[in-house]
């Protein structure tokens, strides 16, 4: 049984600031012209976050996303602050940056163009295909600083797909999407992330996601366990219970008191991700490299 997925309202809200710090995370700084995500999927560690500002973390997430209609400016000037040392910034933490509300602001195209003019590096990481209309100014970006695009694509198994991740585009037209941005010049990749234990991680399936990131291009592949904090657990139990009820029991076990899988656990799964890009020999073959000139990734640049 499918999720229902309804409509998301919009609430144009001005922000404060633009740039968040990160601790914990393989980043130091994010940037989230958004805040909640029409994609609902079920796994999203953001729930955990709506629910201690008081906000619905169940069905009811994604239903209402809150527009930060001023972050452009505001983010060009903390990136102008004289405290501010070009540290990389990653653009869609906490929220997806191209769920569909980017097709009508463009607040996402707005701060790459931004991060750009001030020679900013910064990573992207999303779901959404829309992500390609903003291939020209990805490549001016890429230019002038390092800059890296991250397509989450967790699975090509329709059932799984369709079941954790209801408002989100098909796998393989994300796939479709990296080669697009690849064949433009621009660094993307495939995120493998988040794997499920017992649902999305049979040697078969990772491999053919593996297989079809090589087929469309993508420069890199890495990959992630689920993480299952208290907010986000009890929302995808439910889940789970209804569509693969024997895991449930053993989803109890392994995450009754803890987010992550144990290190142990998860070794296997991952080091078969390490022998499988191996395999297919994910590697960068950009016939196009945009890439900043050695002193654009030394000096501090006037904004």
């Amino acid at each position: 049984m499918e999720e229902i997925v309804a409509r998301s309202e919009y609430r144009e809200e001005p922000c404060v600031s633009a740039l968040n710090r990160v601790t914990g995370m393989g980043f130091d700084w994010s940037l989230n012209p958004y805040m909640g995500c029409a994609h609902r999927c079920v796994f999203c560690y953001v729930r955990a976050f709506e629910v201690r500002a008081d906000r619905p973390g169940d069905d009811r997430y994604g239903s209402s996303i809150r527009v930060k209609i001023n972050v452009a400016e505001v983010l060009e000037r903390e990136l102008a602050g004289r405290s501010w040392q070009r540290d990389s910034v990653a653009v869609g933490a906490a929220t997806d940056p191209y769920q569909p509300a980017e097709g009508r602001y463009r607040l996402t195209r707005r701060c790459i163009e931004t991060l750009s003019r001030a020679r900013n590096p910064f990573s992207i990481i999303t779901r959404g295909p829309l992500v390609v209309r903003d291939a020209d100014v990805l490549a001016e970006a890429s230019r002038r600083a390092r800059v890296t695009v991250n397509l989450s694509v967790p699975t090509l198994d329709e059932r799984v797909w369709r079941a954790t991740e209801p408002a989100t585009a098909p796998p393989r037209q994300r796939l479709r999407a990296v080669g697009m941005l690849v064949r433009a010049g621009i660094r993307a990749g495939v995120a493998i992330a988040p794997i499920l234990p017992g649902v999305s991680d049979r040697p078969d399936q990772l491999e053919a996601v593996v297989r079809a990131a090589r087929e469309a291009g993508a420069t890199f592949v890495w990959a992630g366990l689920v993480h299952l904090g208290s907010a986000v657990r009890e929302h995808f139990f439910a889940v789970l219970g209804r569509e693969w009820p024997e895991l449930l029991p053993e989803y109890e076990r392994l995450f009754g008191a803890r987010a992550y899988l144990p290190r142990a656990l998860a070794a296997p799964t991952l080091e078969r991700l390490k022998e499988l890009r191996d395999r297919f020999g994910i590697a960068d073959r950009r016939l196009i490299r945009l890439a900043p000139p050695p002193e654009a990734t030394q000096m501090l640049l006037p904004v």
